[in-house]
């Protein structure tokens, strides 16, 4: 299992058997590189400690506890102050964290297991249990090596990836293996597994929102920023800054460069059609702060390049921002160790087309079918986001009651695809656990339990694993000072207003930022870390495409209809419709199959 995870610490492992437990730990040594191996044990020795990701406050915890006549501890890491804090404070120790984290604690006296997720998922956990054992790992490639584990898919996750192109936590592609929640725990003692909430970051109710002007809360967030920043660039080891030229990452190469000791290292991707380039806005801001910055041009060669990112993926993922996200990490990891990157901003501080068109459709979604005959009309494109697809999907969806029109807006195959695609079904509607996420929202403003769905979903299932994932890949951590309980207790508690008004998005986080980054990024149009696949899958990827998705293969994997992953395949290259999100994520599934059929020796069941 160790062996499996050695691209997420290549710098050293360790293994510590106790009993009935054995804990393993792959080193990417960034704070207190000489002493900080793992597994790490507290101070009297009862806990025994294994971790990936960084606690950002773990000098303060460290102080707090020798303050408090604690042992001063061995090393200056902050694994090491896990131990301690369990030690003196039990399970409830994992609310005082700040930071990114997947964590084990052993309790060698109590013979008690704990694993904790931090508080929005940035770090993965996966665990699986039987009988009287528990096991669990960073990624399913090192669960699925347990002795007796069944590569049996579960449909349930199935139908989700096909519903949203990533696999809905808590739920992975395996039966036998589940994701740990993000802010939750899991004690496991005696073969009993108890799972608990620890921490759950909402949107304020409506009548506790915060009630200042926007200047006020513009100078409040800003320093909240900083603060976060300063944070996230503690490190024995240079940490540089994905550098994307939109808004949430021209912040953090600000203030990155503002608070750091020396320069910042920056890392930029472009693409040869100009409608997804955004190099020219990232250059500007490199050259304001000084930076050392590095550029890729990225051209169409994901033929050779999905292969590799599916071994790395863990599991499917659809999303096709995953191969810039790829190649910027490679890019990057021979720069530094460490880098910052602006997931969380859109999702804080409302920055979807999908929110405006919220607003919008409590306006008029009783008539907004009148648009369909026109977005009908409208020619498909290859360029960002078409008009007609924007025009279609609002026409068709306005009307739904709130987290169906939300998922309306953004759903890859409907449940009709989805009936057509899958040889086995078990009718589960992917959507209950976003039902059961709303209904815990109910005194917050509508636009706000929107956005708490995607942070929930949308943020935890594809870009944060699409982020760890690629940057883990290449030995590289990544770190996102917008997801800091710093920055988020604010995000939370702002009125609509100052997030999403008409069509202005993030409207607070633009006015904190243009002093920094300049009002032209600050004003800029979203783009997103998106690529140009319509143009490719009808051009150069085609034939990969219908390769990855022939019949042959799709037979032999027994898992999606061949005729209908077809019939999808000649819709799109005909130019109607762009179904490239489809067809991208129908590759990955794809070729994650043949990998999981490769590894075992046989195809997985559903």
């Amino acid at each position: 299992m160790s062996r499996e995870l050695a691209h997420r610490g290549p710098d050293s492992d360790g293994c510590a058997l106790d009993g009935r437990a054995a804990l393993a730990a792959r080193r990417l040594a960034i704070i207190d590189i000489e002493h900080g191996d793992q597994p790490i044990s507290g101070p009297e020795g009862r806990a025994l400690v294994v971790q990936n990701g960084e606690i950002y406050n773990h000098a303060e915890l460290r102080a707090q506890l020798e303050r408090r006549g604690g042992p001063r501890l061995r090393t200056r890491c902050d694994t090491e102050v896990i131990a301690a804090l369990y030690e003196r404070e039990g399970p409830a120790f994992v609310e005082r964290l700040r930071g990114m984290f997947a964590l084990a604690v052993w309790d060698r006296a109590e013979q008690q297991l704990l694993l904790a997720r931090d508080r929005f998922g940035i770090k993965p956990l996966f665990y699986r249990t039987a009988g009287n054992e528990l096991a669990f790992a960073s990624e399913l490639t090192a669960l699925v090596r347990v002795p007796g584990f069944s590569r049996d898919l579960d449909e349930d996750a199935l139908e989700g990836y096909l519903a949203f192109n990533s696999v809905p936590g808590p739920l992975s592609m395996f039966r036998e293996a589940r994701k740990l929640p993000a802010g939750h725990l899991l004690l496991w003692r005696d073969g009993r597994v108890e799972l608990r909430r620890y921490a759950r970051p909402a949107p304020a109710a409506a009548d506790e929102l915060r009630p200042e002007s926007g200047a006020q809360l513009a100078r409040e967030l800003r320093e909240r920023l900083r603060d976060s920043v300063r944070a996230h660039l503690v490190a024995d080891v240079p940490v540089g800054v994905l550098l994307s030229g939109g808004i949430d990452s021209s912040a953090l190469c600000a203030l990155a460069a503002q608070e750091s000791g020396q320069p910042v290292s920056t890392f930029s991707i472009g693409f040869e059609e100009r409608s997804f380039d955004e190099l020219d806005r990232a250059r500007r801001i490199a050259r304001r702060y000084g930076t050392d910055h590095h550029e890729l041009v990225v051209r169409p060669d994901a033929a050779e390049l999905l292969p590799q990112l599916v071994e790395r993926m863990d599991e499917p993922l659809g999303d096709s921002s995953a191969l810039p996200t790829w190649l910027v990490a490679r890019q990057a990891a021979d720069h530094v160790k460490v880098v910052l990157s602006g997931e969380g901003g859109d999702e804080l501080f409302g920055g979807y087309e999908t929110y405006a068109a919220n607003i919008l459709a409590t306006r008029v979604g009783p008539v907004a079918h009148v648009l369909r005959p026109l977005a009908e009309r409208l020619p498909s494109s290859d360029r960002r986001v078409p008009l007609a697809y924007r025009l279609q999907r609002f026409s068709a969806a306005a009307h739904l009651p709130p987290v169906e029109r939300h998922h309306a807006f953004k759903e890859i195959f409907s449940p009709a695809a989805r009936r057509a695609l899958m040889i086995d079904r078990t009718g589960r509607d992917p959507l209950d656990e976003w039902r059961s996420r709303w209904a815990e929202t109910v005194t917050a403003e509508p636009l706000a339990r929107v956005q708490d769905l995607d942070l929930g979903t949308y943020l935890v299932d594809d870009l944060l694993v699409k982020t760890d994932r690629m940057t883990m890949a290449h030995s590289l951590e990544a770190r996102v000072p917008f997801l800091d309980s710093v920055v988020a207790e604010l995000a939370l508690a702002l009125p609509a207003r100052h997030r999403v008004l008409g069509l202005a998005k993030k409207r607070l986080l633009r006015r904190a930022v243009a002093p920094l980054v300049g009002r032209d990024i600050a004003r800029g149009r979203k783009r997103g870390f998106s690529i140009p696949a319509a143009a490719w899958l009808r051009g150069p990827l085609m034939p990969f495409a219908r390769d990855v998705l022939s019949g042959s293969r799709l037979n032999a994997q027994g898992v999606i209809e061949p005729r209908a992953a077809s019939a999808l395949l000649d819709r799109h290259q005909a130019g109607g419709e762009d179904l490239s999100r489809q067809l991208w994520g129908l590759i990955c599934l794809s070729l994650w199959l043949d990998r999981m059929s490769a590894g075992s020796g046989a195809s997985p069941q559903v």
